[in-house]
């Protein structure tokens, strides 16, 4: 064990006015057999331990056999601003300090950041124990593109600035990768729904690496369905990019024709309960027409003037 921890990380019994390290550490989704051996040596050896739920960390180290002989600080969102200046202090008077989340990599949509930007900016030593993470498990198990893909973390919660963050993704050409609690996922993937189009390829992913893992794959409309029935656990949704389109011939019939269905488009959105801005973006970004186009058009069908169908 002294060999791993030395791999890893100073350790003590330097001098005591060297500054310690800090060690951002990945835990297991769920399986404790994913755990690294150096992540055991460094839960047997750190001086202090930051976890997001002091709890779980104590039920990860009995299952990995280890004996926690440091200081257990709780350091979960709440607290994540006022614990940074303790955990600091402790650093840079020589302790190491080992930052933990519930599960996956600390600092993705999880505390952590705000403690490695401080420490770094301190001139303290950060090193990290590389491991578990929902986002790149997902994303290899969807058989989405990967070779280019961007993480939204948590949707907002508010309806209308759920439709407004997802009206600007609709023309993302990157797959996208999400996460979401039990209680939202379903009105999300309808969110998902109305602002990309019902048909966009899509996978849920729910408790990964537990006993009831689930992998649900369809498009988003389907997943709607599915999310309606009722899911529990943890959820990350993969999301494929916007394809691309040429952009519409905006001459002669062919053209006329694309615009009013842009035109029933936007108003089976609005019909739905989207803001006509909202509907005029998505239904843009779809067809591949100009935004402004889209508008006039809307607004020409409204008057009764040219453009109406």
């Amino acid at each position: 064990m002294a060999g791993a921890r030395g791999m890893a990380y100073r350790g003590r019994g330097m001098n005591d006015s060297d500054p310690g390290t800090l060690i951002v550490a990945a835990t297991p989704l769920g399986e404790p057999a994913d755990a690294s051996p150096r992540l055991a040596a460094a839960l047997a050896a750190a001086e202090i331990v930051a976890a997001e739920d002091t709890r779980r960390v104590l039920r990860l180290a009995r299952v990995l056999g280890v004996r926690l002989t440091g200081r257990l600080v709780s350091y979960y969102d709440a607290v994540d601003r006022s614990k940074v200046a303790e955990l600091l202090s402790a650093l840079e008077a020589g302790a190491d300090v080992l930052l933990v989340a519930d599960a996956g990599m600390p600092g993705v949509s999880d505390p952590g950041f705000r403690l490695v930007g401080a420490a770094a900016g301190a001139g303290i030593t950060v090193t990290v124990l590389p491991g578990p993470s929902a986002v790149t498990a997902a994303l290899a198990v969807s058989g989405l593109p990967s070779d280019r893909f961007c993480f939204e973390g948590f949707p907002p919660r508010g309806t209308g600035p759920r439709a407004r963050r997802f009206a600007e993704l609709a023309t993302e050409p990157r797959t996208m990768v999400f996460f979401e609690s039990r209680r939202r996922v379903g009105a999300t993937l309808g969110a998902l729904a109305a602002a990309f189009g019902g048909d966009r390829p899509a996978v849920a992913c729910r408790e990964l690496t537990k006993t009831h893992e689930e992998i649900a794959r369809g498009t988003l409309d389907e997943l709607a369905a599915w999310a309606a029935r009722g899911v529990l656990g943890e959820i990350t949704l993969v999301v494929a990019g916007a394809a691309a389109r040429a952009r519409a011939d905006r001459t002669g019939p062919a053209a006329a024709g694309a615009m009013a269905q842009a035109v029933a488009a936007v108003s089976a959105r609005e019909a739905g309960g989207m803001p006509r801005k909202l509907a005029i973006a998505a239904v843009a970004a779809e067809s591949g027409l100009r935004r402004r186009e889209v508008y006039n058009a809307v607004v020409a069908a409204r008057a009764g003037g040219p453009g109406a169908g």
